[in-house]
């Protein structure tokens, strides 16, 4: 009996042996596979979550992912110039495009469809996945057929994306016109395409709302790209509506838009100072009483410029804290008389030594990439002594001229591309009096006017191109002047 129990026990033993040595090199996933969606956790290898994700989805026909280390892909910077009408890549096999920064598989930072349907189990798909993919950046769907309800779906999931910045959504008309969805006041995105979405007066009016309000304002977004919709004169008053109090968006894109003079104008309207609107004045008054009664906030100097005297007293107080602070720790120092402990000096000096050791990996540490981009588009929407700037209404510039509130105009937009409209020479003159207004020193830098309806060797048109000679930074055929300040290309 004891001899058939020792084979038992060998022969046991033997098998837990076998196991262990076979499970020995994997992970916990491995060992133990998920058997759900929720129960699978990404690594961040979007090839591999991905194979496993849409496994676990039960779906019959996967799309292909392929890795790219360089690709040519269409350019976030020609849909915002809104001369490239290149969209993607033709295959007809459906695969998952993946840009990688380095040759490591979890280095993806850009995601691309092209032309196949993103349906809602791939949706939750892409939903699981993307939050792991640490370097993404960009996020780009060519005629993916979305509709508002996947478009919600991915809404949700952008915030965890914490890279996040790009978002192209081209090729992708939907009837609720739910575009704006992406533009909300807290989001993430800095770059988005919207071209070829077939966006009407009502898109229009959405986007606008979402650029800004009276009560509210997007601050992350820098560049909107527009161009090859339908919005029109009715869509483009929308659009400069929300331009009058938005102060982060720099590049606006409304190429091929069937534009004329009189939506021109209005976009012309606000680059010079304006009169406010009563609704406007009502809702300046409301946060000028919120702003005296709020402590944080405190009077017009958080949002104005500290004058030198202020900032003499400042430094004043400063010098003579640190001189107190010196004389202390000198009285400390040599007034007691007393001879020094060696054991007490012997051990401040090991924590100097330890300290100084720390010291070098703390330098070396740098911030993650969303920490340092989120400080950059805080001071945005400060002041110059550091004051938030709730709304442009309380912009200190504002003055009473004739009985009305005159606004300055907007002068954060950079660039401005009007290419194949129906311009004229009537709404040309609107620009040059704006450009005029505004000066050399900010406003406009780039006004793009090609193929509309006016003759090239136009005196405004090329009046408005001399203007812009000494203030587009890229226009190679400028000349150099100086201007007291510096050089002026």
């Amino acid at each position: 009996m004891k001899k058939k129990e020792r084979v038992q026990r060998e022969k046991s033993e033997k098998g837990v042996e076998g196991i262990t040595s076979k499970t020995a090199g994997l992970n916990f996933q491995e060992r133990c596979p998920a058997q759900s969606i929720e129960e699978y956790q990404c690594t961040g290898n979007l090839e591999a979550d991905f194979h496993e994700v849409t496994a676990l989805l039960g779906l019959s026909e996967i799309p292909t992912v392929t890795p790219r280390s360089s690709a040519l892909s269409p350019s976030m910077d020609k849909g915002i110039s809104g001369e490239s009408q290149t969209q993607g890549p033709w295959c007809s096999k459906r695969q998952l495009l993946v840009d990688l920064e380095t040759e490591d598989p979890r280095s993806a930072k850009a995601v691309k469809v092209f032309g196949w349907k993103v349906d809602e189990t791939m949706t939750k798909a892409l939903n699981k996945i993307l939050p792991s993919l640490n370097n993404l950046q960009t996020l780009h769907f060519w005629q993916a057929d979305l509709t508002t309800h996947t478009l919600l779906s991915l809404k949700a999931t952008l915030p965890l994306c914490y890279n996040l910045r790009t978002v192209v959504l081209e090729g992708n008309p939907m009837a609720e016109h739910s575009y704006h969805l992406l533009m909300s006041e807290d989001g993430n995105i800095a770059h988005l395409s919207l071209r070829h979405n077939q966006i009407g007066e009502e898109g229009a009016r959405l986007i606008g709302s979402a650029l800004s309000t009276t009560q509210s304002a997007n601050k992350s977004l820098v560049s909107l790209n527009l161009a090859f919709n339908s919005i029109g004169d009715a869509g483009a008053k929308h659009i400069a509506q929300g331009l009058r109090l938005n102060r982060s968006l720099l590049c606006l894109s409304l190429a091929n838009n069937h534009i004329g003079d009189a939506g021109a104008a209005l976009l012309a309207e606000i680059l010079s100072p304006f009169p406010l609107t009563h609704e406007e004045v009502v809702e300046r008054r409301k946060l000028k009483i919120q702003r005296d009664q709020s402590p944080s906030l405190g009077t017009d100097q958080a949002l104005s410029i500290p004058s030198s005297s202020s900032v003499e007293q400042i430094v004043s107080k400063a010098t003579k804290t640190s001189s107190k602070k010196k004389d202390k720790s000198s009285a400390s120092q040599t007034g007691s008389g007393k001879k020094e402990d060696p054991k007490m000096a012997k051990k401040m000096s090991d924590t100097k030594v330890q300290r100084n050791r720390q010291k070098p990996e703390t330098r070396d540490r740098q911030p993650p990439v969303m920490e340092t981009e989120d400080k950059n588009n805080l001071g945005l929407n400060k002041s110059a002594d550091g004051g938030e700037i709730v709304s442009s209404l309380l912009d200190p510039g504002v003055q009473h001229v004739g009985g009305k509130m005159i606004m300055p105009g907007n002068t954060a937009l950079t660039s401005l591309n009007l290419t194949g409209n129906r311009l004229t020479e009537r709404s040309l003159e609107c620009f040059c009096s704006s450009l005029q207004a505004q000066g050399d020193g900010a406003g406009l830098m780039h006004l793009c006017l090609n193929r509309n309806a006016f003759p090239p060797d136009c005196k405004t048109f090329l009046k408005i191109q001399e203007l812009m000679v000494f203030r587009d930074p890229l226009n190679k055929s400028s000349t150099t002047q100086a201007d007291g300040q510096g050089l002026v290309e």
